[in-house]
């Protein structure tokens, strides 16, 4: 029993007994009972395989990033990233956080304009006024002639369109009646909308012991009980009424729709709206916390699903998709997304991957 008792002590990390640090279990039962729930940063004991996948596997496409860079050094330093990892084009989703006119991002990135697809933004500036539309579909015109691939990322999390610029469009949803001169124009110029619609479900739901997201969705709760603010379902139903409301325009739902809980309930969507695809962007926590089920969504929708990543530009964060998306490694962390709870990988068949990767965005933008 002595060996069984020895290899327990060393796998928990509690040191031996006579260490001058060592704890009785009764001093270690209260530490715990001391640590708090965001100081909680678990390690993996398990020895299973664990895969460094250092460059996709098929060339990439990006359909969701945004102008991270800094500067021309920083622009220059993301495209070595982007060829080291096998990323042969990144978008940069145009937001009103972002700050600058349309045309200046694109002259900053233009040294390696063959790199990086732009996305444009609806300018509500005197939204509602007499000519307001007329103006609006203009600029949305001059943003095609200069380059925009495609309109994004809107952002509704319940409060409107409140990521575009030079005016945030609080209180306008993707059902307005007064859009549709405009998500009409992006279908006939074949521009696809990209937008986020509202927050995983863990920001919805009480803020209690019985919320398995707890860490993550209290960092990135909604506030519903703000006025206007629409919650949840709302959101979905409002999005859908814009799917059916303009059969002509593409929609890219960011986030897997903020659907990772109920992937078949996405799936009848894709089924029913054949102008619905969605990316992955921002979603590698909650999509391997249920790698099975996930996997069988991939598989199942690959003509529908668009790689992205929305989290910057380190090489790490590439490669953790890669891995997540890759192998079927188990049980591993990553304390960046927020959760606390370990992911697994996908192990997508190839012919997946391609469409995933590269070919379903290349068909959608007529890339190459």
């Amino acid at each position: 029993m002595k060996p069984v008792c020895l290899m327990t002590i060393a796998l928990l990390g509690i040191p031996a007994a006579g260490s001058v640090s060592a704890q009785s279990l009764e001093e270690r039962k209260a530490a715990v009972q001391e640590l708090r729930l965001k100081d909680y940063e678990p390690r993996s004991v398990f020895r299973i395989p664990r895969t460094d996948v250092r460059r996709a596997k098929f060339p990439v496409v990006d359909m969701h990033s945004h102008d991270y860079a800094a500067d021309d050094a920083g622009v220059a330093a993301w495209v070595r990233t982007l060829d080291s990892c096998n990323i042969r084009y990144s978008s940069v989703m145009h937001c009103e956080w972002i700050g600058a006119p349309f045309e200046e991002y694109i002259r900053k990135y233009r040294p390696y304009g063959d790199r990086f697809l732009f996305w444009c933004c609806f300018d509500y500036t005197g939204f509602g006024e007499p000519g307001w539309a007329e103006r609006a579909v203009r600029e949305l015109e001059r943003c095609h002639a200069l380059g925009a691939r495609g309109v994004g990322e809107m952002v509704d999390k319940g409060l409107g369109d409140t990521y575009a610029r030079p005016v945030p469009g609080r209180g306008i949803h993707l059902d307005d009646p007064r859009l549709r001169p405009l998500i009409e124009r992006c279908g006939e110029l074949g521009m696809p909308v990209s937008i986020h619609i509202a927050e995983p479900i863990w920001m919805y739901e009480p803020l209690d012991r019985h919320n398995d997201g707890l860490m993550n969705g209290a960092d990135w709760a909604v506030d519903t009980s703000a006025e206007g603010c629409r919650g949840y379902e709302e959101l979905m139903a409002t999005f859908e009424r814009a799917l059916a409301a303009y059969p002509g325009t593409t929609f890219i739902a960011c986030h897997y729709l903020n659907m990772n809980q109920d992937l078949e309930r996405l799936g009848r969507l894709l089924d029913r709206y054949p102008n619905l695809y969605v990316d992955i962007a921002g979603r590698a926590g909650e999509s391997a916390a249920t790698p099975r089920a996930t996997r069988r969504f991939l598989v199942r929708y690959a003509d529908r699903v668009l790689f992205g990543t929305d989290n910057g530009t380190d090489p790490g964060m590439y490669r953790m998709v890669f891995r997540i998306l890759e192998t079927d490694d188990e049980h591993f962390y990553n304390p960046d997304y927020g959760y606390h709870w370990a992911y697994s990988g996908f192990r997508l068949p190839d012919d997946v991957l391609r469409k995933i990767y590269y070919g379903n965005a290349a068909r959608l933008l007529h890339l190459d």
